[in-house]
């Protein structure tokens, strides 16, 4: 029955890979390979590729790298590669970690051509593959497949079996699981669920289904399994200075420089994936604070599980692009750690290297120079070398109760994944009144305000002095600053008495900030300087009034205080310092 299953099914692996096209010259920049086995040595590599050369089509060999070779299938377009890759694995004609591999994996060719190649040349076109001869090849053909090293009885495999580790035990065991032949505990022990794992597993390679394995036969399975760690150069480093080793994909980065606290290693291929290595002096303030810093960096995404305990913490980031994982301790009064930057969309290979990356970290002796990188020329907008995380659009807001609640304008809630007070507190939209140009804002977490805003009781007089307190350029000044001026009409251009025209140059950033008078009363609220997309001359701001703010946040359930005009009026310091109090940087983030 067995036979005759095989004989069936045969014809129908060759059709459906039959519709896999080879991938033509004009498409081969495009074209990937389907990397089925690493070896150690060049002989055994080529022995293998002749073996699966006798019953599939499409095989050849490249250098790997690292004293690595490989044996692949190809070259195809990307759909098709998974549609073959699917239909052999499925069948057992290879093994069930084959994996999808680019023209920047593979090196010199060495089989069917003599070695003289540099990564890969055109690939000619292929015929779709015929169905084999033999409806199931003998296991003995099928084994020379898998590896030239010498054999072993039963007895001898039993014997070199137990000189193993209890590590080395388990390490079989993860790749038996990973190869889908073993689903329980990985503990050490050999017992009657791993032989059973293991008969499967010889069956499905062609090697007698004994439950014990050869010397020959563990090195395949491990081969098989670090497959996509050798795709990518998994190397041991030592960094010196960072005073940090650890396996690294070193085929895909490389050192590029120092930036305290940070070696940069930088891509070197085309996945695009990046090292850091995090190492400074420091206590526990210096940990927190690198915590908070790499959140606001381009490289760690703001979606993703982040952890932090008393001398350690995790940070995981992703979006449609990279997926950025990070982990840093306190020790001895130094930090280190390390942070690895991945595409998108090779999840299974970028989890194998990020595990063999916090499985092999380990501590030297020194520390990177604080001073390191310090002659590099600096940027605003980068923190030792990485690029800040930039909002969609920045404008200034006042706390208007205890509670942290916010005023703003409406134009900076629009169309935000997320919104932040001063970059760092999450608040939510209360209100939005789109046509009135105000929005309320609530933080996620309750605040305590360094002042609130006391909305005034009367009108202001024309002429009479007033100042806006805003961050007038977005937040790059790091504080709110003051601009003076006049109220010119207690009305707008159309009439609205809701609103006030003021003789004020404001700038963009300024938006939402806090009209206010000299006995630290508001007045009202700046909006953006075209509304209605009027161009208007220098000089000329509008402000909804105090009036019309007090009723839009009533109707959001919001106290605001208030400030009758018998108040006072306060020395032009006491002002600013009231005003820097109350006024917030408002962020809309995509």
């Amino acid at each position: 029955m067995k036979k005759l299953f095989a004989a069936l099914a045969l014809p129908l692996i060759a059709l459906a890979i039959a519709f896999a096209a080879p991938v033509s010259a004009q498409s081969s920049r495009d074209a990937v390979w389907i990397q089925i086995a690493a070896r150690p040595s060049l002989r055994e590599a080529e022995s293998e590729a002749r073996t699966y050369a006798a019953r599939l089509p499409d095989v050849s060999g490249y250098a790997l790298g690292g004293g690595w070779y490989g044996v692949v299938l190809g070259p195809y377009a990307r759909d098709d590669a998974e549609r073959v890759l699917q239909v052999y694995r499925a069948e057992g004609q290879i093994p069930r970690d084959s994996f999808i591999a680019f023209r920047r994996n593979l090196r010199s060719q060495f089989y069917p051509v003599a070695a003289d190649a540099t990564p890969p040349a055109e690939p000619e076109a292929a015929p779709a593959p015929a169905a084999p001869a033999q409806a199931e090849p003998e296991p003995q053909q099928q084994a020379a497949l898998q590896s030239t090293l010498p054999d072993e009885s039963p007895a001898e495999a039993r014997r070199s079996e137990r000189a193993l580790s209890r590590e080395q035990r388990m390490e079989l065991q993860v790749a038996l699981k990973a190869a889908g032949f073993y689903n329980s505990g990985i503990d050490g022990a050999f017992g009657r669920g791993t032989r059973a794992s293991m008969r499967d597993w010889q069956a499905a390679r062609g090697f007698e289904p004994t439950g014990v394995l050869t010397t020959a036969q563990r090195q395949v399975l491990l081969d098989e399994y670090n497959a996509p760690l050798i795709s990518v150069g998994m190397a041991r480093v030592e960094d010196a200075k960072a005073g940090i080793a650890l396996q690294m994909p070193a085929d895909e980065v490389a050192f590029d420089r120092y930036e305290s606290p940070f070696a940069h290693y930088t891509s070197k291929g085309d996945l695009g994936a990046q090292v850091l290595l995090i190492s400074q002096p420091g206590d526990k303030r210096t940990l927190f604070g690198l915590y908070d810093i790499l959140q606001t960096l381009e490289i760690v995404p703001l979606d993703g599980p982040r952890q932090r305990g008393s001398d350690s913490f995790t940070i995981e980031g992703r979006n449609d692009r990279i997926v950025s994982f990070t982990q840093a301790s306190l020790k001895n009064g130094e930090v280190k750690g390390f942070t690895l930057i991945w595409p998108t969309g090779d999840e299974d290979r970028r989890t194998r290297v990020l595990a063999a990356m916090q499985a092999s970290f380990t501590r030297l002796g020194s520390v990177l120079d604080p001073a390191a990188g310090g002659d590099v020329v600096q940027d605003i907008d980068l923190v030792s070398g990485l690029e800040i995380r930039k909002p969609k659009l920045s404008r200034s807001g006042f706390f208007v109760d205890g509670n942290g609640s916010v005023l703003t304008t409406s134009d900076v809630v629009v169309g935000c994944t997320r919104i932040t007070l001063d970059h760092g507190y999450q608040a939510e939209v209360a209100a939005n009144d789109a046509a009135g140009g105000i929005a309320i804002l609530r933080p996620a977490e309750p605040l305590a305000p360094a002042a609130v805003a006391e909305l005034s009781t009367s009108s202001p007089r024309l002429q009479s002095e007033v100042a806006v307190s805003g961050f007038s350029y977005e937040g790059v000044l790091g504080a709110p600053s003051l601009t003076w001026g006049k109220i010119a009409d207690v009305k707008s251009l159309d009439g609205n008495t809701d609103m006030a025209r003021l003789d004020l140059a404001a700038q963009p950033g300024d938006a939402g900030g806090p009209v206010i008078d000299s006995t630290g009363a508001v007045h009202g609220m700046l909006l953006p300087r075209q509304p209605d997309g009027k161009q208007l001359p220098e000089g000329v701001s509008f402000a909804v009034n105090a009036e019309a703010l007090r009723g839009a946040l009533n109707a959001a359930g919001v106290i605001a205080a208030s400030k009758s005009p018998a108040a006072g009026s306060l020395p032009s310091a006491a002002i600013a310092r009231l005003a820097s109090g109350m006024t917030v940087l408002v962020s809309c983030w995509e």
